[in-house]
């Protein structure tokens, strides 16, 4: 019998479940979204389906005691969450944009309960979802494995922009600049486009584009890895933007490099790093920052913004989203 069933939308996504599931002491399984989920977790076991995407039947077929998303796919065109439990945890924790607004606007009449990465979320949450739906503070569950993580202290940077065409990301606007930037220099560079952005144009041919150059770089690696983690603990400095992976990275008390040239030009990118155009980044300032860390100035920043965000960095996360789904559990 399947207690906590996880709905998979892409399978990147399966991150937060898995870092969850490991402390859910109750049978669980989990049912892809799309085609692209097939056979997208080996901790956590799939549910045969005669057709992706049809949610409503294949939750009553299964019968859980409670259902997880981690995406705002359709929420509000669903109708099983009428007669069972829906609860909502971000896959992923974007410190710019309104993607708070927007997943309460998508999952508002369909969630029981949301749970926020940090107070700054949960703030919102109150806001903006109805007075029924239960909001409590987590954290960030895949990220509670960077806590307390030893540096690398190998000169190893990892690029990973949020995507083009969904997040309005530094993207296509910073990676050929990157690549310039980095080549032949005693760095090794991580190169990691969202997932997104290798399958869907405008990325998906910069992103051909950029992995062939980088068959030629010997210092430059493209990351193939399905999720971020391992890149993550592998780095010593992150150049990205207003992604969620920024949110995973405070925990690990890293330098950020924040790219400011986004493609859209409504959103900004918050200061919380060492914020910069790409053409006006240098090895020298790269090299300050992997040898001595942030100045003064931009420490402080940074841990005025962490405080601001509110996302408890004790490597709990996880255990605390478990709880709150076994709460759930007959």
């Amino acid at each position: 019998m399947v207690e906590v069933l996880y709905a998979v939308q892409h399978a990147f996504m399966r991150k937060t479940f898995e870092a969850i599931d490991r402390h859910v002491e109750a049978d669980s399984a989990y049912v892809p979204m799309n085609v692209g989920a097939r056979d997208s977790s080996e901790s956590i076991p799939e549910i045969g389906v005669d057709e992706v995407g049809a949610i409503d039947r294949q939750v009553r077929r299964v019968d859980p005691d409670v259902v997880v998303y981690n995406h705002r796919h359709k929420a509000n065109d669903a109708d099983f969450h009428e007669e069972y439990p829906l609860v909502h945890v971000r896959h992923g924790a974007s410190v710019g944009r309104d993607q708070i607004e927007e997943t309460a606007a998508m999952t508002d009449e369909a969630v029981d309960a949301a749970l926020a990465p940090g107070e700054r979320w949960a703030r919102r949450y109150a806001e903006v979802y109805p007075d029924d739906v239960d909001v409590s503070v987590v954290g960030v569950p895949e990220a509670d494995e960077l806590v307390a993580a030893e540096p690398p202290d190998e000169k190893r940077v990892l690029y990973a922009p949020t995507n083009h065409n969904y997040g309005g990301g530094s993207y296509v606007n910073t990676a050929r600049e990157v690549l310039d930037l980095f080549a032949d220099t005693d760095y090794e560079l991580l190169f990691r486009p969202h997932p997104a952005d290798r399958d869907e144009e405008p990325g998906k041919s910069l992103t051909a584009e950029c992995r062939e150059r980088i068959a030629d770089l010997p210092n430059v690696t493209f990351d193939d890895n399905e999720t971020p983690m391992a890149s993550l603990r592998a780095s010593d400095v992150l150049l990205s933007d207003y992604s969620g992976i920024v949110t995973e990275w405070l925990h690990t008390g890293r330098p950020l490099v924040q790219f400011t040239d986004v493609a859209a030009d409504e959103n900004e990118v918050p200061q919380i790093g060492y914020t910069t155009s790409v053409s006006d980044l240098t090895i020298e300032d790269m090299d300050a920052l992997y040898e001595h860390g942030y100045p003064d100035r931009i420490a402080q920043r940074e841990a005025a913004f962490r405080s601001e965000l509110g996302v408890p960095m004790d490597g709990r996360a996880s255990e605390r989203a478990a709880d709150v789904l076994l709460s759930y559990v007959d």
